[in-house]
């Protein structure tokens, strides 16, 4: 019996020793992973698919699909949805709305998977003797904002055919060949620039197509509809809410045949047979901006032609989406251009592709009378006084920006003026009416950004294919306007951090930035919309009633711990106000002292600011007699 007890006593120190206990866990290897979607290859597809789109239920926002997809032999094939979508510069395809997928061939059901590793693709294996395969399902779009953006209301919808097809892997999208059809409600209009079409109402037959020129070519339809011919083949399609919406006077429709005139004089060429401008004006349908090469796809508020007066801050949107015709979507960079909608884009010269687009949205807005020169040099002061005070600008470069539409894909941030956001839109356009003023400067006036964009965007008339570009051409492009160290510009104004204020366009244009108590024409209008920016003030903006929907990072409000979600529910005693607000600001100046109360999260506290600047809106004040650089740049080409 001991010596059973000395035994057992010996294996439990045994098995409880370190040596034992220190014994490796399991450890799998990882196998090699291997993409066995086909590359795409510059080819024909064989045969060409047809597209039926139902999309009569407007009460759901459910589109029916029907799809045919001939093939040319059995064994695996792989259909794939579209995810990475030109002009979203991400991945975008709305993969989690598509339901009720259904295969089958010759009347049999065919199976399909989805790909572990690529959830925007499908996987089937085609019968032996199949012609083609049979596709069902639906999209079920957003009908609450918060499941995404709406496309379907009972007077309008917003089609974008990547939403509501497949195609076969393996292929360019534009070696692939398609045929749509689409049946709208009972006495809808639609408008798209799709060739072809049967006719504009009820089911609508269009020319068979390649399948990128399908996924480039959305379409607007509703209840109430109305185009204007613009000149130049172009045409201003306009679905709204309300028939009213629709009353637009002569003199408007006028400043949008002399944006047309005027994009045509920049770029002395037109990369379209004809062009739409498609247009929602609704606050029912979701927002949008977008481009396409032979269309826009944008929508403004209801009162956009009714309203005219009050919505003057408004109207750049149209120039810039038509100045993408050229600028992104014929002359695209070589890494935004992709063979097919699944190979990832390559952000980095988005400040080119957005950057020198919104250059020129303000410069022919003033040129074609669609805005006023008080309301660019407004919208010039509002974007030079945020980037001379933005922080985020230390560490992170302009050109780092353009990869935000892949990590952030425009949600909110906490605190965006330092961790910066597609900056490269705006700060990149400051970059441009840099260069501009250098090209006047070393030619003598005698050549300008003009000359630029005509020699890089306006090659090939009548082509609207693609050409891409490297940012050497870009270099090389500006190099022959005027000569100039261009790369090592370029390099350090949107690819270094810590760089100056972008403010050096304006100083040579014969503008500097200051600050004044009462807003400029483009801030005050802005304002009348609603909220309180106040970001050079107190470093925040406030909506009507009060909310902090913005602060400025170290700065005064950040140093009192007010973050987004904060309400201020009272100014030095009395209930919370824009007006008592701003009164309050301008009181500091000789007492400096603010007391707020405000709430966030359910508790309370009260607040002391200690601050004597007043209340400071940018400007832009003109340093020269006569006529300047920058009024120069705004003067109209078209004769």
């Amino acid at each position: 019996m001991k010596n059973t007890l000395l035994a057992t006593a010996a294996l439990l120190t045994l098995f409880a020793s370190p040596a034992i206990a220190q014994t490796a866990n399991s450890a799998p290897i990882a196998p090699q992973l291997s993409d066995a979607t086909p590359r795409p290859v510059d080819q024909p597809y064989p045969g060409t698919m047809t597209l039926d789109v139902d999309a009569t239920d407007v009460a759901r926002g459910i589109f029916r699909v029907k799809q045919t997809v001939p093939v040319a032999q059995a064994g695996p094939l792989t259909l794939l949805y579209p995810e990475w979508l030109p002009g979203k510069h991400g991945p975008r395809g709305a993969i989690d709305q598509l339901a009720g997928l259904k295969i089958s061939a010759g009347g049999k059901p065919v199976a399909w998977t989805r790909d572990p590793l690529d959830v925007y693709a499908f996987r089937v294996d085609v019968p032996r003797g199949a012609a083609a395969l049979d596709i069902e399902f639906q999209f079920l779009s957003p009908v609450a904002p918060d499941e995404g953006r709406i496309v379907v209301t009972p007077e309008m919808m917003n089609v974008q055919w990547e939403q509501v097809s497949l195609y076969p892997a393996g292929y360019y999208t534009r070696q692939i060949r398609v045929k749509p059809t689409i049946t709208l409600p009972q006495g809808w209009t639609g408008a798209t620039a799709l060739d072809g079409a049967s006719g504009k109402t009820g089911t609508i037959r269009y020319g068979e197509t390649s399948y990128e020129t399908l996924v480039d070519s959305p379409m607007f339809a509703g209840a109430h509809f109305r185009n204007w011919d613009l000149g130049q083949n172009v045409t201003l399609n306009v679905v709204a809410d309300e028939a009213k919406n629709l009353e637009a006077t002569p003199e408007i429709i006028d400043a949008h045949k002399r944006l047309v005139d005027e994009a045509v004089a920049v770029f002395g060429s037109r990369h379209f047979d004809h062009y739409e401008f498609l247009l929602a004006l609704t606050d029912q349908l979701g927002g949008i901006g977008l481009e396409h090469h032979r269309s826009s796809e944008n929508s403004r508020a209801p009162d956009y032609f009714t309203g005219w007066e009050d919505n003057e801050w408004e109207r750049g949107l149209l120039p810039h989406e038509m100045t993408h015709s050229w600028n992104g979507k014929f002359r695209r960079p070589a890494g935004l251009w992709t063979p097919d909608f699944r190979t990832p884009m390559q952000d980095n010269l988005l400040w080119v592709y957005e950057g020198q687009t919104s250059f020129w949205d303000i410069i022919l807005g003033v040129r074609s009378g669609l805005q006023s020169k008080e309301i660019a040099l407004g919208e010039w002061a509002r974007a030079a006084a945020k980037y001379a005070n933005q922080p985020g600008r230390d560490w992170r470069s302009v050109e780092d920006t353009t990869f935000d539409p892949i990590m952030s894909a425009r949600r909110p941030k906490p605190f965006p003026s330092w961790e910066r956001s597609e900056d490269y839109y705006v700060e990149g356009s400051l970059i441009w009416l840099e260069a501009d003023m250098i090209i006047r400067e070393r030619t003598e006036g005698a050549r300008s950004m003009n000359d630029f964009a005509r020699a890089f965007f306006g090659i090939n008339d009548g082509d609207w294919g693609e050409v891409t570009y490297t940012f050497d051409d870009i270099v090389a492009g500006l190099n022959a306007v005027a000569p100039y160290e261009w790369a090592d510009f370029l390099t350090a104004r949107l690819r270094t951090p810590g760089q100056p204020a972008p403010i050096a366009g304006f100083e040579q244009g014969g503008y500097t930035l200051v600050y004044r108590e009462e807003p400029n024409p483009f801030d005050a209008a802005i304002e009348k919309e609603g909220g309180l920016d106040l970001s050079y003030s107190l470093g925040m903006s406030l909506s009507d009633d009060g909310n902090v929907n913005g602060v400025m990072w170290n700065g005064p409000a950040f140093k009192q711990d007010i973050v987004e979600g904060t309400k201020i529910l009272s100014v030095n005693g009395r209930e919370y106000s824009k007006d008592r607000m701003k009164d309050a600001i301008t009181t500091t100046k000789e007492s400096g002292e603010i007391e707020l109360i405000v709430e966030r999260g359910g508790r309370y506290r009260t607040i002391d600011f200690d601050y004597k600047g007043g209340l400071r809106y940018p400007h832009l004040e003109k340093t020269v007699d006569g006529e300047a650089p920058l009024d120069r740049l705004l003067m109209p080409l078209a004769r």
